[in-house]
């Protein structure tokens, strides 16, 4: 039935041909929404309702998501799955099967890993601070040795500094 300049809107009857294997519907000047009489049609292989002013979501039912995207070429208005334009109602959870909903499962691993990344760093970072200070303030002994190494630290740099300052003083004043 396609270049017939058919017009108006598709009959919900035609849901109720069972047997119907091919359906083309193609450049014609059908107007409105596509029956959800159409999903209905289990035996349909072939589907084209291409170049005509249809409007709308397409019905949900596996058979008109499992046809290609060029299928509902032409029709502007048109809206949902197997179309890559979201109805406005519609939910922006994509559906199994599809790349977006692939695309939105690793998405929310990588955000699960970036949390438990963040998560295991503060927690890394609190056990290891107050592993020394807790020590360091509950253990007078290791108080005192730790604060004595680094004033011997301290002085040893402090000594070589001046040792090399007074090289390098000598040897300017050759």
């Amino acid at each position: 039935l396609s270049r017939n300049n058919l017009t108006g809107p598709i009959t919900p009857k035609i849901g109720e041909l069972t047997s119907l294997d091919f359906l083309d519907l193609s450049r014609n000047l059908f107007s409105g929404s596509i029956p959800s009489s159409l999903s209905q049609l289990s035996g349909l292989g072939v589907l084209d309702l291409s170049y005509n002013n249809l409007s709308g979501k397409i019905p949900l039912g596996t058979q008109l998501q499992s046809f290609n995207a060029s299928v509902y070429a032409g029709n502007l208005e048109l809206c949902g799955l197997p179309l890559a334009n979201k109805c406005p109602d519609e939910e922006s959870t994509p559906s199994p099967g599809t790349d977006d909903y692939s695309d939105a499962l690793e998405d929310e691993d990588d955000q699960f890993i970036t949390l438990g990344f963040y998560v295991s760093s503060i927690l890394g970072f609190f056990v290891g601070f107050w592993g020394v200070c807790g020590t360091l303030m509950l253990n007078r002994s290791w108080r005192y040795g730790y604060f004595n190494s680094l004033t011997g630290m301290k002085d040893w740099v402090y000594v070589i500094s001046a040792v090399n300052i007074a090289k390098l003083q000598r040897k300017f004043r050759k």
